[in-house]
């Protein structure tokens, strides 16, 4: 049973910063990617960070600006997402994915991925 848990959201005036965790357990994947999504009521989920079993980090999305790190953790399964500068339209609830088949570093939804429940960050 694959489950990923997330931590490190919170609440955070704009500028401020927070590092995400996440942990994943049951995979047993010796290729893969884990990645961080967010999403924001009414919206669509949208990706953040991304990187490969290998340690390649996918590239970051236009709006992350140069403010979000995404690295490995020295467990095998795990990352950690350092996100500065951060500005209210940051506000969302972070996700993390881990998955077999991958796009671009990101997994692609289906039957190989595995998602987190989710972890609140409020900026203000």
């Amino acid at each position: 049973h694959v489950q990923l848990v997330e931590s490190g959201g919170g609440s955070v005036q704009a500028g401020g910063s927070l590092r995400l965790s996440c942990a994943a357990s049951g995979y047993t994947y010796s290729s893969y990617c884990m990645a961080w999504f967010r999403q924001e009521p009414g919206k669509e989920r949208e990706r953040v960070a991304g990187i490969w079993s290998n340690g390649v980090i996918a590239m970051y999305p236009d709006f992350v600006e140069g403010r979000f790190v995404i690295s490995p953790g020295d467990a095998q399964n795990t990352v950690f997402l350092q996100m500065d500068s951060l500005k209210p339209e940051d506000t969302a609830v972070y996700y993390c994915a881990a998955g077999r088949s991958c796009r671009a570093g990101y997994p692609v939804e289906g039957p190989n991925s595995y998602w987190g429940q989710g972890t609140q960050v409020t900026v203000s």
